[in-house]
């Protein structure tokens, strides 16, 4: 099967309201095998399985008409936030390809149970889960509003996420030139109460990712650096899919931040 990340990036939306009818026997097997063969561009493994609710007693309370889910747990090491980020939205695009909905939950959640079912470890961690199903005809009331509460179809202008070469230079999808669509995918991406905390300076043939803080880091560890893992992961598809090569380092620039701000990672066009 031939199939685009890139292209389920604009019109993926969260769903939490399925149509009750399960996977068929191609679509289940087509996701596991894909889950099960991801890696990360960040280094640490992160390990999927599709969990039956009724078997495992899972259940969010957001979520209707469907009773499987898809959880991952990755081990506390390394860059894992991104890593775990970056490998669930690769998951969640790919679902997208065979339409199958995703919304990844990490509050709304019995999070014991999950954490039961994958069998996580002590140095382990479980940032998010997602139901799996086919997308209803119709949202139900309570994500109608839910999505509204947090303006999830709003995304902040171009201008205000990325930068030529310094913070207090805007730089516009015109001077972006061949980061330019990698960069719009970025601003699509979806994030914790959709507080988009991406930011990137573009210099010369490098792109110096950023993150800024607004969600306190607890146990699982910071959500918004899984965050950036989901936006890297646009990035990184896009810019192999329109045959841009390079690799992601860890080289800050020294560039002057703002105080809620930190460096993350650059990527390097070859």
């Amino acid at each position: 099967m031939s199939f685009s990340l890139k292209d389920q990036i604009p019109g993926r939306k969260s769903v939490r309201t399925y149509d009750g009818r399960p996977l068929t026997a191609e679509d289940y097997d087509s996701l596991a095998q894909y889950t099960g063969s991801l890696s990360s561009r960040f280094g640490v493994p992160v390990a999927f399985r599709l969990l039956d609710a009724g078997e495992y007693n899972l259940s969010s309370p957001v979520i209707a008409g469907t009773g499987l889910y898809l959880a991952a747990k990755v081990e506390k090491a390394g860059h894992y936030e991104l890593s775990f980020g970056y490998c669930f939205e690769k998951a969640c695009l790919y679902a997208a390809s065979l339409g199958i909905g995703t919304v990844m939950l990490a509050a709304s959640l019995s999070r014991s149970a999950f954490e039961k079912a994958m069998e996580v470890g002590e140095n382990e961690v479980l940032p998010v889960a997602s139901p799996v199903g086919y997308p209803a005809a119709k949202r139900s009331i309570r994500e109608s509003l839910m999505r509204k509460a947090i303006k999830a179809d709003e995304r902040l202008p171009f201008r205000s996420l990325f930068f030529a070469g310094a913070f207090d230079r805007p730089l516009s999808p015109e001077e972006a030139g061949d980061f330019r669509e990698a960069l719009e995918m970025v601003r699509l991406a979806p994030s914790a109460a959709n507080r988009q905390p991406w930011r990137a300076v573009t210099d010369g043939n490098m792109v110096h990712f950023y993150e800024k803080r607004s969600i306190k880091e607890n146990a699982l560890g910071d959500i918004q650096k899984v965050d950036m893992g989901i936006a890297l992961c646009h990035f990184d598809v896009t810019a192999e899919e329109t045959g841009m090569s390079g690799r992601f380092v860890f080289r800050d620039p020294g560039i002057a931040v703002p105080s809620d701000t930190e460096y993350i990672v650059s990527f390097e066009r070859s």
